[in-house]
C-alpha cells in the first residue's frame, strides 16, 4: 500500500545552496504579518506535543535537534520513524517545532515537541518487505491516540473513505485528541478534498499565498474549516535533505502551520480541552463573511492564534460542548469526562501528502475516497502585501465567500 506524501504539491523551484548556509526564515513571509515574534513574548508552544504522520522525521536536522521524542513514539508503529523517505514529514515538523538553527526552517510553535510517526505514503521505497513493515494510517491514528500528544497533524490524504480509517479517527476523537488534516491540492483538477480531512472531527486547512489570496491549487468544499499559509516558502527538496527547495506549496504546509497555531494557544491555556482550543481557533479566524455561513475555500478564516494569546482572561466557551458538533453530526464528547485535556488535552487506500473533509492535498494516505464536491476554485480576490497583512494579521481574509452546505 502505497501513500503520497501529499503536503507540497507544486514542488520546488529553486534549491538552496544547503541548509548551513541558508537562511530559510527570512523566506517564511507569514512569520511577520502572523505576529510571530509577539506571539512568543506569550506562547511557544512550550508543553505540547505533537504527532506528525507523514513519511518520518528526521530528527537531526540543524532545527529539529532537541525538538522530536524518538522515545516515545509506540513501539507497534516505530519502524523508522526517524527516516524519511521524501522530506515531506521532516519539512510539516520543523514548520510546527523548528527552531530555526543553522539557516533551517522557523517553526510557529519553537517549544512544542514532535512525535514522529511514519506511515505509507506515496514516495515510500523498499519493495514489499518494507511495505509490510511500514504502518499505516489507522495504526499510526490509533497508537497516536493512545499517547499524551494533544495534537494530532496530518499532511496526507486520500480519496476514500475508509470504515477503520474512520474509526480511528473517532477513537482518537473520543481520547480529546484535536486532528488537523490537509484538504488536498486537488483545486486544478476537481477540488476534490480528501481523507482524513474529511472526516468528522478532523479540522481541514486550506492554503493561501503571500497576498492573503486563496491558493488556487487548495482543494474546496464543505470540508474546509480554516485557512493557512501554503505557498511561497522553503521546504526540504527529498529525503536526502541536503538542501531546501524555495517555493514548494501545498495544503500540506498549511495544515503543519494550523497545528503550529493550536499548539500555541493550547500552551498558553493548559487547562482548556479540546473544544475550547477549537472554539478559539474558529472564533479568532480572520474572515469578511459571517461566522454561520463558511467559505468553501476559506472554512471560518485564516488562523490567527494571537488573537487569543493577546487577551489572557480569553473566554473559549463551554469545555464538553463541540464547537463544530453540527458539521460533525453530533457530539462526540459531550457526555464524555475523557474530554479533559490531557495535559493538555484527546487498510486504507495509499495516501498521498494532503486531502478533503471528504478532502484532498498534501501527503494522501492508503485507504481513503472522498467524494468530489462542485465548484472549482476559479474565484479569487488578490490582495497587496499590505492588505495581506490586515487580512492575515488583521480582520479579513481574501477569499470570496461561498456558503457551503454540510
Amino acid at each position: 500500500m502505497g501513500a503520497v506524501v501529499g503536503a507540497l504539491v507544486a514542488v520546488s523551484v529553486g534549491s538552496a545552496p544547503g541548509a548551513a548556509a541558508y537562511d530559510a526564515q527570512s523566506k517564511q513571509w507569514y512569520l511577520e504579518p502572523m505576529q510571530a515574534e509577539q506571539m512568543w513574548k506569550v506562547s511557544t508552544g512550550k508543553g505540547i506535543k505533537v504527532a506528525v504522520i507523514d513519511s518520518g522525521v528526521n530528527a537531526n536536522t540543524s532545527s529539529l535537534k532537541g525538538q522530536v521524542l524518538t522515545g516515545e513514539v509506540p513501539k507497534s508503529v516505530a519502524y523508522n520513524a526517524t527516516d524519511d523517505y521524501t522530506g515531506h514529514g521532516t519539512t510539516m515538523a520543523e514548520l510546527i517545532a523548528g527552531t530555526g538553527a543553522g539557516g533551517g526552517l522557523q517553526g510557529l510553535a519553537p517549544e512544542a515537541k514532535i512525535v514522529p510517526y511514519r506511515i505509507e505514503l506515496e514516495g515510500l521505497k523498499g519493495g514489499a518487505e518494507e511495505l509490510e513493515k511500514t504502518p499505516g494510517a489507522v495504526d499510526a491514528i490509533r497508537a497516536a491516540a493512545d499517547t499524551d500528544a494533544q495534537i494530532i497533524s496530518m499532511s496526507f490524504g486520500a480519496e476514500g473513505p475508509s470504515s477503520k480509517e474512520k474509526e480511528a479517527v473517532e477513537y482518537a476523537a473520543s481520547k480529546g485528541k484535536l486532528m488537523i488534516a490537509a484538504v488536498g491540492n486537488e483545486g486544478g483538477t476537481g477540488g476534490r478534498i480528501g481523507y482524513p480531512a474529511a472526516y468528522p472531527y478532523v479540522i481541514g486547512v486550506s492554503a493561501t499565498d503571500e497576498s492573503g489570496t486563496a491558493s488556487e491549487f487548495a482543494s474546496s468544499g464543505n470540508y474546509v474549516d480554516l485557512m493557512a499559509p501554503g505557498q511561497g516558502f522553503p521546504g526540504w527538496c527529498d529525503g536526502n535533505l541536503r538542501s531546501y527547495c524555495d517555493d514548494d506549496q501545498g495544503t500540506s504546509a498549511a495544515a503543519a502551520i494550523a497545528s503550529a497555531s493550536a499548539a500555541l494557544i493550547w500552551s498558553a491555556h493548559p487547562e482548556w480541552t479540546v473544544n475550547q482550543v477549537t472554539r478559539s481557533m474558529i472564533d479568532t479566524a480572520g474572515r469578511t463573511w459571517a461566522k454561520d455561513k463558511p467559505s468553501k475555500y476559506a472554512g471560518y478564516g485564516f488562523v490567527r492564534p494571537r488573537i487569543v494569546l493577546k487577551d489572557s482572561n480569553y473566554d473559549a466557551g463551554p469545555a464538553n460542548v463541540d464547537p463544530l458538533a453540527k458539521d460533525n453530526g453530533g457530539d462526540l464528547l459531550a457526555n464524555s469526562a475523557s474530554t479533559a485535556s490531557s495535559s493538555p488535552s484527546p487498510s486504507p487506500s495509499t495516501a498521498s501528502q494532503a486531502p478533503e473533509k471528504g478532502s484532498s492535498g498534501g501527503t494522501s494516505a492508503a485507504g481513503s475516497a472522498a467524494e468530489s464536491t462542485n465548484g472549482g476554485n476559479t474565484l479569487w480576490i488578490a490582495l497587496g502585501a499590505a492588505a495581506a497583512a490586515i487580512v492575515i494579521g488583521g480582520a479579513g481574509v481574501a477569499v470570496i465567500r461561498a456558503r457551503r452546505a454540510r
